[in-house]
This record gives structure tokens, sequence and C-alpha cells, in this order.
């Protein structure tokens, strides 16, 4: 893939095959950015992605602690929560369609901040309220809960970001021209003429950087919270 994307268009289906590109470029990197507006989708992205991560993680965190500690709606109301996630996308796409267009929300930051969340949500609350239920209440009356959940927050985080980054079916219907995002650019890829396969393997590319970084930047915090995030009955 990083290969491709450097790789000239008249090696893409060279005989015998090219491996290594004799002259790499960065054409298509200019032209999935500029041309494409994939920088705009980039921008875009990030904006929508940052601010579900914020709003999820921060509700989320709230009412896992209180199903956790305060067994709010009994016992089985947090599985009924982590339940919402098997819900298919397409099964819900057309009512959110519908009302998204009555309310002024399609193409919008602010309606694709509130789909997102919707879905990533249930995770957020089923990670918080399983490294909840394994926090010993001692430290709590220490007010040491904050420094101690931080690992799963920044889980919570991670899985949370990486779904509105990489979320293409709600992007593809439910924005056009102003709100779309970066998977969304994709489908500009394949026209009459044929697959841009440049333009595609550098948008990839592209699109992988920041979840790789967000990974490795929070890699430490990231392995604590899956390790102890585990439910103990």
């Amino acid at each position: 893939m990083v290969i491709t994307s450097i790789k000239p268009v008249s090696e893409f289906l060279a005989v015998p095959p090219v491996v290594f590109p004799s002259e790499p470029t960065i054409v298509h990197y200019t032209a999935a950015l500029y041309s494409y507006r994939g920088m705009q989708g980039l921008i875009n992205s990030l904006i929508i992605a940052s601010a579900t991560t914020v709003v999820s993680v921060a509700v989320g965190t709230l009412m896992a602690y209180s199903l956790a500690r305060f067994h709010t709606g009994g016992r089985h109301l947090a599985f009924w929560v982590l339940s919402q996630r098997f819900l298919p996308g397409i099964a819900v796409v057309l009512p959110v369609f519908l009302l998204y267009r009555n309310v002024g929300l399609n193409d919008t930051y602010i309606g694709m901040v509130l789909i997102y969340t919707v879905f990533s949500l249930p995770f957020t609350v089923w990670t918080m309220y399983a490294y909840f239920r394994q926090m010993p209440v001692e430290l709590e009356n220490a007010a040491r809960v904050d420094p101690l959940a931080a690992p799963g927050i920044v889980t919570a985080a991670v899985f949370a970001f990486i779904y509105a980054w990489t979320e293409f079916f709600f992007a593809l219907i439910l924005t056009s021209r102003t709100a779309f995002t970066l998977p969304s650019i994709f489908r500009s890829f394949l026209g009459f003429q044929g697959a841009q396969y440049g333009e595609s393997s550098a948008l990839t590319v592209i699109s992988l950087v920041p979840s790789i970084a967000l990974g490795l930047l929070v890699q430490r915090h990231l392995v604590r919270g899956l390790t102890l995030g585990a439910l103990h009955e």
C-alpha cells in the first residue's frame, strides 16, 4: 500500500510487475489531498472524531460509574446498554436520515457527532463499567479514583476515536459537501475510467497515521486498561 502510493501510474500494471518504484513520486498524495478534497475530509474527520470521543467518554464514564457503584437500573441494565451496539447501522440509517432532514442536521458536524456518540457510547459504558467494578471501594474513599481510572478512560477514548475516524456507512449517507469525512472520499476513486489505485493508497496511508500515532502515544495506558478492565464476577 505504501509502495503503491509512491509508484508512478505507468508501473501499476507493468509486466513483469514492478515491486519498488524506479522513480518514487508524491503526486498521488497531492491529488488525494487537494484534487479529491482529502484535506477537507481530514480536517472534518479530526473535528468529528475528537468531539465524539470527548462526549462519549464524558457521558459514558458518568453512566458507567452510576451503574457500577449505585446499581442504577438493576443488574442487567449494563448489558442492555451494550446490546444496543448489536443493532446494525443499516437498520436505522433511513429513519435517522429522514429525522436529520426534518430538523436540519444532514451534512452537519453536530449530526455526525450525535450519531457516532450513540453508537460508540455502549462500548464506552461497558468498558468503564467493567473497570469500575474491579476497582476497590477503599480507593474511591481515598479520592484516588481519577488517576486509577485513567487507563480505562484512555482505552474507551481510543476505541471511540477509532470508531468515529474509520466509520464509513453513516458518513456516506448523512453527509455530502460540508461534513464529509475521510472514509467517504474513497467512493470518489471509483469511476468510469477505473480505480485510482495511487490516490486511494495514498489516502489510506494518510488515514492510518492518526490511529497508529494515537495507539503508540497511549500504548501503556491502553494495555493496562484492556487488562484491568476485565469483569470479575
